[in-house]
């Protein structure tokens, strides 16, 4: 049965749109066909992630108008032929989307994939709100500090107070040796405050920096934040997959 996931965050920078590029490969990987949808209107940053960007002509605000059928807005990967992308319009804004509308276009990709990525805008305003009733679950996205949490609360009293699901929970940014030496908080520390179900944390990774500065994707790699990534996504399907010990690097120093 296909499902429709909302990649929500309190703040923007924390990392949701690569979250939903990123999972959205993973899954593609394993030979499940995913569409990432870009809900960020006016802003539109998921084709460059996903290296598309000179692909899009109409976006959903085009279907949403119905100035164009789904089928016309909707993006094959180069590259991976489960996944596809529905972009954002970088002209339009969230009034130009009602929750109907949206929910009534998640039907139709549901039916074209077994996984609907939604990337939403930060936040908890007329944006989010509109996507709330197309989408089954959601994945709430913050880094380990302080404001992105107390941002991170506020995204949780709107999904109690709309009758939502609870949200499985990811922890970008993380850094381990700040982490052991007790000057970052723990991912876990992060979910129990949150009171919401850690799905898995993604480390601070410079090859995901140089992959999007290349648009090109991290996931390609073997890195620290592609094997993340790919925990994540086992999980995601419902593998029992451990968090990963957190330990020191060692350092080596060799005398001349």
């Amino acid at each position: 049965m296909s499902q429709s996931w909302l990649i929500l965050s309190g703040k923007g920078g924390v990392g949701k749109t690569m979250l939903t590029a990123s999972l959205g490969i993973a899954l593609a990987k394993r030979g499940l066909k995913c569409c990432c949808v870009d809900a960020d209107l006016g802003l539109r940053d998921l084709d460059l992630l996903l290296g598309m960007e000179n692909n899009v002509v109409f976006d959903m605000l085009d279907v949403a108008r119905k100035d164009c059928k789904l089928k016309y807005a909707l993006l094959q990967h180069h590259r991976f032929e489960d996944l596809s992308l529905l972009p954002a319009s970088q002209s339009g804004s969230s009034k130009d989307l009602d929750d109907e509308t949206f929910r009534k276009i998640v039907g139709k990709l549901k039916k074209r994939a077994g996984y609907v990525l939604t990337d939403a805008p930060a936040g908890v305003e007329r944006g989010l709100k509109n996507l709330l009733p197309g989408s089954d679950y959601s994945i709430l996205v913050t880094t380990p500090d302080d404001v992105s949490i107390r941002n991170a609360e506020r995204v949780l009293a709107l999904l109690d107070e709309k009758h939502r699901p609870r949200p499985m929970l990811v922890v970008n940014r993380v850094v381990t040796d700040l982490v052991l030496k007790g000057d970052m908080y723990s991912p876990q520390t992060v979910a129990n405050v949150l009171d919401v179900p850690l799905l898995g944390y993604i480390p601070e990774d410079r090859a995901v920096v140089a992959a999007l500065s290349r648009h090109e994707s991290f996931m390609d790699l073997d890195n620290p934040a592609s094997q993340a990534v790919d925990r994540i996504c086992r999980r995601f399907l419902g593998e029992y997959v451990p968090l990963p010990e957190m330990t020191r690097k060692r350092r080596w120093f060799f005398k001349k």
